[in-house]
């Protein structure tokens, strides 16, 4: 394929295809030699989407706000000592519980790894291109007081996190709610169920999390938004601060 004039590539990269046009410079001629026009645009095309999609998808891993940006799920260590499940770990790695709208919840003791899981599982879930959001619990609430101070703050607010296809809220129930935050978790909640799937990392379980919800109908109705479609795993109770400072 002869190189690209430049009036043609200015008028493919004022049309958006500006990889296109890169991936078109970059052939190599020895290695296409003998190749048909139409393969060696195919190749070209191929490259172009693959270099579209790693960009896109790490602009979602960006955006996400993750604590661990690094976090992968295939390299959950000690799978089996923690007492998690191989095959639903690899499961969740579809992301076919977002295509379900179903929630999970990590729970486990303090260092056990949730952050790292729920990090690793919304980064998967920009991978697939679904739009994610990790946030701890005290800053959601931080971020819902401080929207009341701006013109439909709230309801701007509530638009924000309801959109997210996955949302991570760690350290959840680790203070108890406000009334105020209360009523933010059922309005969002409501918004969420059965649309989006939601993260919940804890050290609670869930008997204990009635309780700490204030008890009462709040605490009635934010429970019935989450416990019917949920993915449950105990992340055990090794510390992996400890065990990764030991190894290093």
């Amino acid at each position: 394929m002869s190189r690209l004039d430049s009036e043609t590539k200015r008028k493919l990269r004022e049309m958006g295809v500006a990889s296109l046009v890169d991936t078109i410079e970059a052939q190599d001629d020895a290695l296409t030699l003998g190749v048909v026009f139409e393969e060696r645009i195919k190749i070209a095309v191929d490259d172009a989407h693959a270099t579209f999609t790693h960009s896109k998808v790490e602009g979602l891993v960006r955006r996400a706000g993750l604590r661990y940006p690094n976090a992968d799920l295939r390299r959950v260590d000690m799978i089996e000592q923690r007492g998690l499940d191989r095959g639903v770990i690899a499961q969740l790695g579809t992301c076919q519980f977002i295509t379900r709208q179903q929630n999970v919840v990590f729970q486990g003791f303090t260092g056990s790894g949730k952050s790292y899981l729920g990090s690793a599982l919304a980064k998967q879930a920009c991978q697939h291109r679904y739009r994610a959001h990790y946030i701890r619990m005290p800053d959601l609430e931080e971020s819902w007081a401080s929207a009341r101070d701006r013109p439909a703050g709230r309801e701007k607010w509530l638009r924000k996190y309801a959109a997210f296809t996955l949302l991570v809220i760690d350290e959840w129930l680790l203070d108890t709610p406000t009334d105020d935050t209360r009523t933010m978790l059922l309005e969002l909640l409501e918004r969420r169920y059965d649309a989006t799937s939601t993260v919940f990392c804890t050290q609670y379980a869930k008997k204990d999390w009635h309780q700490r919800l204030g008890g009462g109908v709040h605490a009635d109705a934010i429970m019935d938004r989450i416990v019917h479609n949920t993915i449950w795993i105990e992340t055990g109770e090794v510390n992996m601060r400890e065990h990764t400072a030991a190894a290093n």
